[in-house]
C-alpha cells in the first residue's frame, strides 16, 4: 500500500475527535469512519432514547463519509455497539432507514459502557466507487 495516499478526513459537520485518533482516514480506495457516539458537532451529546442517539451516530458518519467524498452507499461494514442489546430493535429500526440494499455487513456487539456515558457507538468502513 507504500503507492496509496492515506490522509485524515476531517469535518466540522462532525464532532471533532474527544482522543488521539481522526475522525476518519481515507487509505487508497478505503475510507474508515471512528466510532461516532451521539455528540452534536458543537460537541453538546444527545441524552436522548437509543433511537434519537443512533440516528445522531449516524448522522455524524453521513457527515464524515461527505467530507471524503462519500455517501452511506460506500459503507461496507459496520459495528454497532450497545450498552444494552435489550434495546436493538429501537437501534435497528433507525438504522434501517440510513442504509439500503445491499446493506453493509455489520456486528453489533454489547459493551459496558462507551464513551461520554452514550447507549450507541457506530464505525464503518467505505470503499470508494
Amino acid at each position: 500500500m507504500s503507492d496509496k495516499k492515506i490522509s485524515p478526513i476531517i469535518t466540522p459537520k462532525a464532532p471533532a475527535a474527544i482522543g488521539p485518533y481522526s475522525q476518519g482516514i481515507s487509505a487508497g480506495d478505503m475510507v474508515f469512519v471512528s466510532g461516532q457516539v451521539p455528540l452534536r458537532a458543537d460537541g453538546t451529546f444527545v441524552d436522548g432514547t437509543v433511537a434519537e442517539q443512533t440516528e445522531q451516530s449516524l448522522k455524524n458518519l453521513l457527515e464524515v463519509l461527505l467530507a471524503g467524498g462519500l455517501t452511506m452507499d460506500a459503507v461496507v461494514k459496520t459495528t454497532v455497539y450497545m450498552t444494552d442489546l435489550g434495546k436493538f430493535a429501537e437501534m435497528n429500526e433507525v438504522y434501517a432507514k440510513r442504509f439500503r440494499a445491499p446493506f453493509p455487513a455489520r456486528a453489533t456487539v454489547q459493551v459496558a459502557a462507551l464513551p461520554k456515558g452514550a447507549a450507541v457507538e457506530i464505525d464503518a468502513v467505505a470503499v470508494r466507487p
